[in-house]
């Protein structure tokens, strides 16, 4: 079992980030500028499949101020969510 943060259920991101098949440092730099598209207290979703973004996604939301929701897994890939601030 993963200590990762999980999503709440239905969550309604206004903003979707497809960053799969992209590995570090690619998803994260994606996430930098897609982030500037939302607005304050809304939810950016990113779909990736680096494990790397488990701890960089998080992290960088710490560092950032943004709000890290949590994590869902899928079918080959996962998505994060994010909630800007």
């Amino acid at each position: 079992m993963s200590d990762a943060k999980t999503a709440p259920e239905g969550i309604k991101p206004n903003r979707t980030l497809d960053a799969k098949g992209l590995s570090c440092p690619m998803p994260l730099l994606r996430t930098k500028k897609e982030i500037d598209k939302v607005a304050a207290g809304e939810i950016l979703e990113i779909l990736g499949t680096d494990p790397g973004s488990r701890n960089d996604l998080p992290g960088w939301c710490a560092r950032s101020g943004h709000e890290y929701l949590g994590e869902k897994e899928d079918a080959g890939f996962i998505r994060f969510y994010i909630r800007k601030k």
